[in-house]
């Protein structure tokens, strides 16, 4: 199917909607729907295909694809967030595509999928930080998540390392994936600060999930040595919240 279209329309895009259907797989929609449990939409079309597709939308008029795209199944989503995050033009333009795709995120695999990909925010790191801001106290857990997974994708380093450990303090959630993306980032941030990081552990507001998912990631990681290890498996709390 011609991908690289100058022109799109509800047509158009149902046409390629019955292309998509035709490359399921069975297996692997059956894999993904244990992975990404409550997402019961999915096809089972894999990452590259998406991607190889989104290439040759982005070679045509991926400005009009996007006006006529829908969001039924997954991996329209995903194919969404990935031309998103390729799209090369002003950051103006990028950003109010980011800001109306934010809200569609409705699981962690189209969380990380779009958050990996926006390079965008390595240029305009200011400029998407305040995005990232807007995000992080919203009361769509998702869009908190795509907050912290932002964070620990561009944002670790000095200049932002006291706002991180802020907002962990502050993020008062319940939801298993928004707790999972602080541990993660706590610890991608105890490999890159390890000083900071760890007196930022011995004095918290972390509930105790997270807090202890934080010490079993970092115990995870194989940039971390055995002796630091022991270190941070002494700091488990032995209670739950």
């Amino acid at each position: 199917m011609i991908l690289n279209r100058a022109n799109w329309n509800k047509k158009s895009y149902t046409d390629l909607l019955s292309y998509i259907e035709d490359l399921q797989e069975a297996e692997y929609r059956d894999f993904n729907k244990k992975l990404i449990p409550g997402e019961d939409h999915i096809l089972g079309i894999r990452i590259p295909v998406l991607r190889k597709m989104s290439k040759e939308i982005i070679e045509g008029n991926w400005r009009e694809y996007l006006s006529v795209c829908e969001d039924t199944y997954h991996e329209e989503l995903l194919l969404q967030a990935i031309i998103i995050s390729s799209i090369k033009s002003e950051y103006n333009e990028v950003e109010k595509y980011i800001v109306k795709f934010v809200p569609k995120i409705r699981n962690w695999s189209i969380c990380d999928t779009f958050c990996s990909g926006l390079k965008v925010a390595k240029l305009n790191k200011e400029r998407m930080y305040k995005l990232v801001k807007e995000n992080i106290y919203s009361e769509n857990f998702w869009q908190v998540r795509f907050a912290i997974v932002m964070l620990l994708e561009y944002y670790i380093d000095e200049a932002y390392l006291k706002d991180i450990f802020c907002f962990c303090d502050d993020i008062n959630s319940e939801e298993y994936y928004v707790q999972m993306a602080i541990a993660w980032l706590i610890s991608m941030c105890y490999v890159k600060f390890e000083g900071e990081t760890l007196n930022y552990l011995n004095n918290n507001n972390l509930d105790n999930f997270t807090y202890n998912k934080a010490l079993q990631k970092i115990v995870e990681s194989y940039r971390v040595d055995n002796e630091k290890k022991k270190i941070i498996r002494s700091m488990k709390r032995k209670t739950r919240n």
